[in-house]
């Protein structure tokens, strides 16, 4: 191996680098307009993340605007069920719910005088949807107009230490999260109990909101309860959909990270070369360059026609195919099996496989580069290097 054959193998390789970033970049480009457009859809089509308040009950000020004193809720009890669909648009999938909700809660009027109080339910969104709808206040059946973005508003009056229920249920749909929220800041929370079955094991609670008190496996998910005698909270309570693997975001990562597969698979063919006497022309490495980035282009492009786990073993078995044949044909089909598809298979296929597991991948990484490193100093550890590359350089 001359040194200027290296500079031409490296010069091959930079070219094909190349073409991965700007392949990597046009598929997050393509997945970020996705994002934005298509997200917008979705979210027109079932809603977007869902935060249900609870209702409020308070006084009104007589001569002035505004509201008054306001009065805590002396129970509550509620029921959710959540049902997952995850629906694929583009390059993105997307964690649509439908939500089942029904609560009941109650309240009385603390002083010793009748009482005239405004109840305040809040819906998740003024412009989602709620089927079999109900909101009652002491049997009474409010039914929303107007503008929904200020809330459904009913007047009650109570007598002295009179207790009066709030019923609220619906079934509707969102996005992404569901969550409960006790008030307005800090909330004092008597008598709290919620429950949520899920038809999904792979639960998560979001970020600043309390993890449930209970978890209880089901056959179809889970059932989390939220139980509190007394609290006094200002966070929330709530569930984060589970998220399938994003094939364009994945994809990206993959192309990105393409160079470094295919500069171990190059260093080993260099080596086994200067090993085996096998002596590729840098035309066949740019050949085999190209082999390599057509599994990233076909995988980028199936990918939001197919399912990941049919675009990835087609694109891995063209690739493949493209490196043993045109290697069986330049030197030999038993070098073409043996050395070069299984140093492929090892350094495209399961390294780019790799990025499937989020979090292990750096370790993945690591792990296959010790590898091979530890593979190649065995190797060629008896070979005169310096004979070789004067060898080489008769040769050329």
């Amino acid at each position: 191996m001359t040194v200027g054959r290296l500079i031409a193998i490296v010069f091959i390789f930079g070219c094909v680098a190349i073409a991965w970033m700007i392949l990597g970049t046009s598929v997050q480009l393509r997945t970020d307009a996705g994002r934005t457009d298509i997200g917008q859809q979705v979210q027109g089509l079932w809603g977007g993340p869902q935060t249900q308040s609870a209702p409020q009950v308070y006084l009104t000020k007589t001569g002035a605007a505004g509201r008054g004193v306001y009065w805590e809720l002396d129970s509550s009890q509620i029921k959710v069920a959540l049902g997952l669909q995850h629906r694929q648009k583009g390059l993105l999938w997307y964690s649509t719910y439908d939500v089942d909700f029904d609560a009941l809660y109650t309240f009385h009027n603390p002083t010793d005088a009748a009482q005239q109080v405004n109840v305040e339910l809040s819906l998740p969104s003024a412009t989602g949807i709620y089927d079999n709808f109900v909101f009652t206040v002491k049997d009474k059946s409010i039914m929303p107009s107007g503008d929904l973005t200020r809330g459904l508003v009913t007047a009650v009056g109570l007598a002295p230490g009179e207790e009066a229920t709030i019923r609220v249920a619906y079934r509707s749909r969102g996005l992404d999260r569901w969550v409960y929220r006790f008030g307005e800041g800090v909330a004092n929370v008597k008598k709290f109990d919620l429950v949520v079955d899920t038809d999904f094991k792979d639960i998560n609670f979001p970020a600043r909101t309390i993890s449930a008190s209970t978890k209880t496996e089901t056959p179809q998910g889970w059932r989390l309860q939220w139980h509190f005698a007394n609290l006094v909270a200002g966070a929330e309570v709530g569930v984060e959909m589970p998220k399938k693997l994003n094939p364009g975001p994945l994809a990206a990562r993959i192309s990105f990270f393409a160079p470094i597969s295919l500069f171990f698979f190059f260093t080993v063919l260099v080596v086994l070369g200067a090993v085996t006497g096998v002596n590729l022309h840098p035309m066949h490495y740019f050949f085999l360059g190209a082999a390599f980035f057509a599994f990233h282009l076909l995988f980028a492009y199936l990918a939001d026609q197919v399912p990941l786990a049919l675009a990835f073993p087609i694109s891995a078995a063209v690739s493949l195919a493209l490196v043993i044949t045109y290697l069986g044909r330049v030197v030999n089909w038993r070098f073409a099996w043996r050395e070069a598809g299984l140093s492929q298979f090892f350094f495209l296929v399961l390294f780019s496989y790799a990025f499937f597991f989020e979090g292990y991948t750096g370790l993945a990484v690591t792990i296959g580069s010790i590898a091979t490193l530890a593979v190649l100093m065995q190797v060629t550890a008896k070979v005169d290097w310096k004979e070789v590359f004067s060898r080489k350089s008769r040769e050329a």
